[in-house]
């Protein structure tokens, strides 16, 4: 058996998430049947993450292992040809052969988050689900420095969607780095760390805005750490603006 490492990148913005569900319509139904049928055999990926309906991914990654016996094709011809047959949403990025073990999943150091908000007065019809759009002032220096409470290692129940709570062992995740940056009419949220809660980024730059707006201050994101309280921290933003941007190995 081979196992095959590979990255893509897809917008979410028609699909009801990464990962396959009863409703169907996601990027790993996609991705299977089309690998599937190149392969001539079952192919069944394991993902990198579980990206929510409407998120995208600038870098993501899944391995799966084939029966070389069915299929000999490379890797450069994987990535010609699946992207011949992918939809013009999905991009296959790189493929690799690796190690029988190799798990896409298990074996990830970290991961990076983008939120992107569209900042310019006016709506930008051109980035439509691919940016929030927020047409007020955002204090980009301000907003950094209420992140920098949120580096380290931390209890992040305050930042995860209650439901998604009762399933957890812990809620203590490790945020390596949280900056802010704006770019044009752009301002950009980048957040690294060892693993992420259900919605915990995009209730991060969701505080982040209710710090700008003066509805939460830097007092209540330590409360929200020491708590544990959903309250003390900010709304969950809308999916369009996040982006799985980089995954560590």
């Amino acid at each position: 058996m081979r196992n095959l490492k590979v990255f893509m990148s897809y917008n979410g913005t028609r699909y009801n998430g990464y990962q396959s569900q009863p409703c169907g319509n996601t990027v790993q139904d996609v991705v299977e049947s089309r690998a599937s049928r190149l392969l001539n055999q079952p192919v069944s990926i394991n993902g990198c993450s579980r990206t929510d309906a409407g998120v995208h991914a600038k870098q993501f990654c899944f391995n799966f292992h084939m029966d070389e016996t069915v299929s000999t094709i490379g890797c450069d011809a994987f990535v010609k040809a699946m992207n011949a047959m992918l939809p013009p949403d999905i991009a296959i990025l790189s493929c690799e052969e690796v190690s029988e073990d190799f798990h896409a999943r298990f074996d990830t150091r970290g991961k990076e988050y983008l939120y992107i908000i569209n900042n310019g007065k006016t709506r930008d019809v051109f980035s439509e689900n691919l940016a929030l759009h927020y047409p007020y002032p955002l204090d980009v220096e301000r907003m950094n420095k209420a992140a920098e409470l949120l580096v380290g290692t931390h209890d992040f129940a305050a930042f995860c969607k209650a439901e998604a709570k009762q399933h957890l062992k812990s809620t203590v995740r490790t945020v390596h780095d949280f900056h802010i940056e704006r770019e044009g009419e752009n301002v950009k949220f980048y957040i690294s760390g060892d693993g992420f809660l259900h919605n915990m980024v995009r209730i991060l730059v969701g505080t982040m805005i209710y710090v700008n707006e003066n509805k939460r201050s830097e007092q209540d994101i330590i409360r929200s750490l020491e708590t544990g309280e959903r309250e003390a921290a900010g709304k969950t933003l809308p999916p369009c603006g996040l982006y799985l941007n980089k995954v560590f190995y």
